[in-house]
């Protein structure tokens, strides 16, 4: 048996200050926050996606509501529009009013539908631009039509679309342009250029309330999702700076202990081969050995668990495989029945482990044999069979042999395959073993 491997604790042991400056719960540490991209840009967390996406439904259906006021505003300047003078027509300043209306028409069609609704400002603004203009060169045509219902339909879908300083300018821009058709068309002149003003400075105003309400919804419900999301953080923070304490703790006393432990053993053994001891006592110390590498190893794998570090799954039982042939120099295969899937994390682990403690107990209790190991994917649930013949080819089998001492009872009173039943347990699961006519079998099931 080669010499344990020793190594200092201190390799394994990071301290709970620097754990908790990791989780971001030092002093002066940064506080947890959404994660960011290498490029600085944010990876929003599902409920915040979720949030975002509601907010656009929103939006969607805050604007098919509206689509019947922009339906209205457009059959009344159509029909104000036909019974005015000039009327359309097909010649004179009759066919510029009926150019001037169609473009008008085609422009609120194109601005009330979600689909043009959803496209960024600049398109937004087009639309509005034409929508404005249209409604003052009505008012230059129809001195007497609907010259402050049409182009004050361009100041309300400004406020309602655009954001804030693009709509003051918009919609500015269209009041102050139809201000001044009305002033030179009309008369009274200041009173006409006031009244249309006026209806212009309601419509933004209502349309800003309308947009500000549906930001403040869309604001507070993500930040409600932003909030969610970093308390959960922050639980995550606390429990992983709590498991690095205990990890922390355990590798103190069981990894120094055992490691000490594991010196002495190696001076007994050496001290046995110099002096004419007994064989029962040679084997008592060698199986003290073998006991507290494996102690010392499952000691390590739960400090990494503790951690949070990265645990083996059912992909690497290849490579496991692979190592228990070269080590042992004997006969053992892989063999996977059905297409591979994944499976949940603790599933995995459990598959993994109770495979790995089954080829421990080969080693320990039949050295030599021929061990075949199968996975096999089922509907709703994955076997994995490792199963050991210690006959040779063509012998007779004879009785069956006698039970392994710590195959799911655990090894010299320790917990051998107990602990994977239990974590199979965990993950709905179940682990079997028992003798065959040539050897032992184990058998892990978990769902999934």
């Amino acid at each position: 048996m080669a010499d344990l491997e020793f190594r200092p604790a201190a390799v394994h042991t990071v301290s709970v200050k620097a754990r908790l400056a990791a989780a971001g719960l030092g002093h002066g540490a940064a506080r947890p926050g959404p994660p960011t991209a290498p490029d600085g840009g944010e990876h929003p967390s599902a409920r915040v996606a979720e949030a975002r996406s509601r907010a656009r439904e929103r939006g969607d259906r805050q604007r098919l509501a509206l689509r019947p006021l922009g339906v209205v505003f457009l059959a009344v300047v159509v029909t104000a529009s036909a019974q005015g003078h000039p009327g359309p027509a097909f010649h004179g300043a009759g066919l510029a009013v009926g150019v001037v209306l169609a473009v008008y028409a085609a422009a609120v069609v194109t601005a009330v539908s979600v689909g043009w609704a959803r496209r960024g400002p600049a398109a937004q603004a087009a639309v509005i631009v034409v929508i404005g203009g249209c409604g003052v060169a009505l008012a230059v045509l129809q001195p007497h039509g609907p010259v402050e219902i049409a182009a004050s339909l361009g100041v309300w879908i400004a406020a309602v679309r655009l954001p804030a300083v693009p709509a003051a300018v918009a919609a500015g821009a269209i009041t102050a342009a139809l201000a001044i058709a009305v002033g030179l068309t009309q008369q009274p002149a200041a009173q006409s250029a006031i009244t249309a003003v006026l209806l212009c400075l309601l419509l933004a105003v209502t349309g800003q309330f309308i947009r500000r309400g549906r930001q403040s919804q869309d604001r507070t419900e993500l930040l409600l999702a932003q909030l969610q999301d970093a308390r959960e953080a922050e639980a995550a923070a606390a429990a992983l700076a709590e498991r690095s304490r205990i990890a922390g703790e355990l590798h103190d006393v069981l990894a120094h202990s055992l490691s000490g432990l594991a010196i002495q053993l190696q001076g007994a053994r050496k001290l046995a081969g110099r002096e004419a001891v007994s064989d029962g006592l040679r084997a008592a110390i060698d199986r003290s050995a073998e006991l507290t590498k494996a102690g010392l190893a499952d000691a390590r794998h739960a400090v990494s668990a503790l951690r949070g570090e990265q645990l083996p799954t059912l992909d690497q039982l290849g490579a496991l495989v692979e190592d228990f042939r070269r080590d042992t120099g004997t006969d053992a295969t892989l063999r996977v029945d059905g297409p591979s899937r994944p499976l949940p994390a603790e599933a995995s682990l459990a598959l993994f482990r109770g495979a790995q403690e089954a080829l421990t107990n080969i080693t320990r209790y039949a050295p030599g044999a021929t061990t075949a190991v199968t996975v096999t994917y089922q509907p709703g649930r994955t076997l994995v069979t490792i199963e050991d013949h210690v006959c040779s080819a063509g012998a007779d089998p004879g009785p069956a042999p006698p039970a392994r001492p710590g195959l799911l009872a655990g090894a010299g009173g320790g917990h051998g395959l107990t602990a994977m039943r239990e974590r199979a347990q965990r993950a709905g699961g179940t682990a079997r073993s028992g003798p065959t006519s040539d050897g032992w079998l184990v058998e892990l099931e978990v769902p999934g």
